[in-house]
């Protein structure tokens, strides 16, 4: 398979990539937060000759109040709800494949990166392994929404699932 030394090459270019990204996402933030300062002085020299000094470091730092209220209040308050005529409109239309993804994304989400990740990998490798992982992942779901609805029969999904791998993997006579 693979040596040891082609392993901690590896290692060692994840581990530098992993380092790059990092140091590369310090300079950008010290970059924005350097600009919005920048920003601010700006605007505070603008404002002087119209409301003098104290006018202008107030009104700039009322703005960045009223950020940080907007900020933390979306934060803690969630997204904005939706109108009640688009979720009507939602339920008139049925249950999509779609819908019925995102709904299983949303309540497994863990699973579904496992899920990503593994087909992201073997993507460009062999058709059969790829359709393994989707119907063992499908499997998963229906293992996790059963212990979800409180059923004890947790391994009927699996040997379902089990039974159509083998299906599926049984050569064609």
């Amino acid at each position: 398979m693979f040596s040891s030394q082609d392993i901690k090459a590896l290692l060692r270019k994840a581990l530098a990539a992993a380092i790059a990204a990092v140091l590369g996402f310090v300079l950008l933030s010290a970059l924005l937060i350097g600009g919005f300062v920048m920003l601010l002085e700006a605007a505070t020299l603008a404002l002087a000759p119209w409301v003098g000094d104290a006018g202008a470091y107030g009104i700039t730092g009322g703005f960045c109040l009223l950020l940080l209220g907007i900020f933390f209040f979306r934060m803690f308050h969630g997204p904005a709800s939706k109108s009640k005529s688009s979720s009507e409109g939602d339920k008139e239309e049925g249950p999509s494949p779609l819908n019925a993804f995102s709904k299983l994304i949303t309540k497994h989400p863990w699973e579904a990166v496992l899920v990503a990740f593994a087909l992201g990998i073997t993507e460009q490798s062999d058709p059969r392994m790829r359709q393994m992982l989707i119907q063992s992942g499908l499997a998963f779901l229906k293992v996790g929404n059963a212990m979800d609805d409180g059923e004890s029969d947790g391994e009927s999904g699996m040997s379902q699932a089990s039974n159509d791998e083998s299906a599926d993997a049984a050569p064609p006579s």
